[in-house]
């Protein structure tokens, strides 16, 4: 009796030092695959800030206030980039969050069981197409089509409005930042679908009945239960669809028009941070223009941070 009590309380004690050898080594693996995450991104940084600092260092603040791009006196300012990027990426989300979440209320809520699989795996489609087949059909079918109907239409109409006329005035080019931000929309749209479809099936099938049975219409239990109960996920599925836009390249660089200006019309070429890295960085033949470029990448970089601080300070407050 006593050699058995005392070969099991050997055996539990060996299990226990292994289940403890075992805890301390996935404890040092996740604690490593973290800190390779925290090195990768501060080795991004300070890279971007080795890199522009000869170009901050001469241009200093008035890098990010000047308008003039010009490799040829070597003068270099960021603030049409910034403008492009952020005036692109607002007009996408203005473009893709409602249409989201429209879909997203119409499978969870409005669709027959039998489209609701079909649409799903269509919506997960398009996030699967490369951005530079956006990017192509954007430049021959979708700027065409802008250029003969949608932005003549928008001139003859709301560009003869006083307050918000400006921003649709000028010659119907096809390309441009409505368009650029047009396929933006596009391509974010499954990102914000996917996780609103995702949030909205989270809420309990009873709290649903509950108001159903109050006799509150689709729109009231839409509007007054689904969407609260989820609002901290949409707005993070709203966030992840930014942070495409922001630093989207190759569709934007097909349809932006690659203009190094500001201009008050939305109609107008223009150019994002990421186009105008992309473009130029195999034409920079010296040091300060490639120095420029990088402090662009840099600008984007911080720009990207900023966004996804405010929206874990929301996210915060949300909950």
């Amino acid at each position: 009796m006593s050699l058995a009590l005392d070969k099991s309380l050997r055996s539990a004690a060996a299990r226990s030092q292994s289940s403890s050898l075992m805890d301390r080594i996935f404890s040092a693996l996740v604690l490593g695959s973290t800190a390779i995450v925290l090195l990768s991104l501060l080795g991004v940084f300070v890279a971007l800030a080795v890199g522009a600092w000869p170009a901050l260092q001469k241009f200093g603040f008035g890098f990010l206030v000047t308008e003039v791009w010009n490799p040829v006196t070597a003068q270099f300012g960021a603030v049409a980039p910034i403008f492009g990027t952020l005036v692109t990426s607002l007009v996408a989300m203005l473009i893709g969050v409602p249409i989201s979440i429209g879909i997203a209320i119409f499978m969870t809520e409005l669709c027959p069981d039998r489209l609701r699989r079909p649409l799903g795996i269509a919506i997960e489609l398009l996030a699967g197409i490369p951005s530079i087949i956006y990017g192509i059909w954007g430049l021959f079918v979708l700027a065409p089509f802008m250029q003969q109907h949608v932005q003549p239409l928008l001139i003859d109409t709301l560009g003869e409005l006083p307050i918000i006329g400006n921003l649709f005035q000028g010659p119907p080019y096809g390309i441009g930042i409505l368009t650029a931000g047009l396929v933006l929309g596009i391509m974010v749209l499954p990102f914000i679908t996917a996780v609103a479809r995702d949030v909205f099936l989270t809420v309990p099938a009873m709290v649903r009945e509950s108001a159903y049975g109050i006799g509150a219409t689709t729109w009231e239990v839409v509007w007054r239960v689904v969407i609260p109960y989820c609002k901290v996920g949409l707005l993070g599925g709203v966030m992840l669809g930014l942070g495409r836009a922001l630093g989207e390249t190759m569709a934007v660089t097909f349809v932006i028009g690659n203009a190094h200006r500001i201009s008050s019309s939305i109609l107008a070429p223009g150019t994002t941070i990421s186009a105008s890295i992309a473009n130029e960085f195999t034409e920079a033949t010296t040091d300060i223009y490639t120095s420029s470029l990088v402090a662009l990448g840099l600008i984007l970089f911080f720009i990207t941070f900023v966004v996804l601080s405010i929206s874990r300070m929301m996210l915060r407050r949300l909950r």
